[in-house]
């Protein structure tokens, strides 16, 4: 490209501060599953505290964070271009007061219906079982956490299209911080996996707070008003109907596998929970990344009727998550039972854990790389307002998510409900990236073509290079914690240098990631 104008947006380093805040995340969040690993194991309470967490995760992730930003954020984007700042600011105005509404009468439901609402996540498998009445008591403490995370997504949606990425990228540290302290303190409780219940309410509040700061330095910390008719409200709930369907989607294939896991032994609900922590690496530190800084700056060119910024700007998005998911699928895929020994076998997480949490990561990997690029391609769709396309492929995708966990949950158990994910998640990609291909608004670079020829070949390469040094998978539940983790720390350390060493020979440099519009 040439050279940047000054009011051009550096969207790599953007996209690096908000990975950065999202690694950070994700690392303490493993340092958190470290202890409630060998706190809870996966045993019954364990499954009823994933499960009760899993509520109103489940529900933010369908009313807030991706499903609202993508129908709030093209119409934010269009007040910043086209509108003045006090327009912009009336318009977050009457949002907040409404979302903010909305929310307590979601959240006062939830937590008194916390019962049905276990009842439908477990199918009445657990009615007989000590874990319904726990989950359900963790439930109803919990499910006003969606509230003040949804609230917190909103806030972070604003300074995003304003472009500020930082608060909003380390904000999710705090929660793992406030975990880690829950579970240092749940024996001063009398039933100590409440104090961690409290703890997931409390880090809520405290995510919420942490954005008033950034807010009120960009003039955005207005008082709400609630107020239906504002043609910008309008315009969002038109968009917001597709897109919380389209994010259903996800969810309810997040759903079908929490039941058919509830299901199943002992444990199962757990083991999948632990895989799943593992998707958050690549997806959180990649995906997420590039979506959080590609949605509005996809929405601004949109505005200036730039195709070839914005057919430039997906190139780049798609670049990036072939060169960093591939290699981290073919990472977790070889190296599953080391890093879940390494990360989780102490206190009551037994060596069965450890090969039963693996045989899921193994099974998830193989939708890393499609789960990373749905979150790039989905923006070309919403920063246009297109939200009935990603809605019709998500539908699709749920279908066939239901129909593989079906078809293999009975065979391979948890592990077929992770494959059955993978399967759909690859589904899901195919029809994004046709579509966006059809309507000429992406076309692929030849630097996309030789970065996923160098990528091809340096997974491959990394993939060898890790069976041949990688030992027996058994031996990893007898090593010392220590060697477990130097062990580790080498095989990954050697994997990822022969992986930018291929690239560099194919002709791969830091500048090819770089990126403004």
């Amino acid at each position: 490209m040439s050279d940047a104008t000054p009011d051009q947006i550096d969207l790599s380093a953007k996209g690096s501060v908000v990975a950065a805040g999202t690694a950070l995340s994700r690392v303490t969040g493993l340092v958190r599953d470290i202890f409630l690993s060998a706190f809870l194991g996966a045993t019954a309470a364990a499954d009823a505290f994933h499960l009760a967490f899993r509520i109103p995760n489940f529900f933010r992730r369908l009313l807030a964070e991706g499903a609202f930003a993508q129908a709030f954020v093209p119409v934010l984007s269009e007040y910043r271009e086209k509108g003045t700042l006090a327009s912009a600011q009336q318009f977050v105005r009457v949002m907040s007061g409404n979302f903010a509404g909305f929310l307590v009468v979601v959240c006062g439901l939830g937590s008194s219906g916390a019962a049905l609402l276990v009842l439908l996540f477990t199918l009445g498998a657990w009615q007989s079982d000590m874990r319904f009445e726990l989950a359900t008591d963790l439930a109803q403490i919990m499910f006003p956490y969606l509230g003040f995370m949804a609230l917190t997504a909103f806030a972070a949606s604003v300074l995003n299209s304003y472009d500020r990425y930082a608060v909003p990228a380390f904000t999710p540290v705090l929660l793992n911080v406030v975990l880690v302290l829950s579970v240092l303190a749940a024996p001063l409780h009398p039933e100590p996996i409440f104090m961690l219940a409290w703890g997931v309410l409390a880090a809520g509040f405290a995510q919420l707070l942490l954005q008033f700061p950034s807010l009120f330095r960009t003039r955005f910390l207005v008082v709400p008003r609630v107020d239906f008719k504002h043609a910008g409200v309008r315009k969002v709930l038109l968009l917001l109907g597709p897109a919380v369907l389209a994010a259903s989607a996800s969810q309810i294939n997040v759903l079908v596998g929490t039941i058919l896991a509830s299901q199943l032994v002992v444990g199962s609900v757990s083991w999948i929970y632990f895989a799943e922590r593992f998707l958050a690496l690549p997806i959180g530190t990649v995906a997420i990344a590039l979506r959080t800084v590609i949605l509005p700056s996809l929405s601004r060119i949109y505005q200036s009727n730039s195709i070839n910024d914005f057919s430039s700007t997906l190139d780049w998005g798609t670049r990036l998550g072939l060169l960093l998911g591939l290699p981290a699928a073919v990472g977790l895929y070889f190296l599953a039972e080391p890093i879940i020994a390494t990360i989780y076998h102490r206190g009551v997480f037994e060596a069965a854990d450890i090969w039963m949490s693996a045989a899921a990561v193994r099974a998830y990997s193989v939708g890393v790389l499609p789960m990373v690029l749905i979150l790039i391609a989905a923006p070309g769709f919403f920063a246009r307002q297109n939200t009935k396309t990603p809605l019709k492929y998500a539908l699709i995708s749920v279908a066939a998510n239901v129909c593989a966990c079906l078809g293999l949950f009975w065979w391979l158990g948890h592990v077929g409900i992770a494959f059955g994910t993978s399967v759909a998640s690859i589904l899901q990609c195919y029809l994004l990236y046709r579509r966006l291909l059809g309507d000429g608004v992406y076309r692929p670079s030849r630097a996309l073509f030789r970065a996923a020829v160098a990528c091809l070949a340096g997974s491959a390469v990394m993939a060898l290079t890790l069976v041949q040094l990688s030992p027996d998978a058994a031996l990893w539940a007898s090593l010392d914690e220590m060697e477990r983790i130097l062990r580790l720390a080498c095989l990954v350390g050697v994997g990822l240098m022969v992986y930018l060493l291929v690239l560099f020979m194919l002709g791969v440099r830091p500048r090819h990631v770089l990126h403004r519009v």
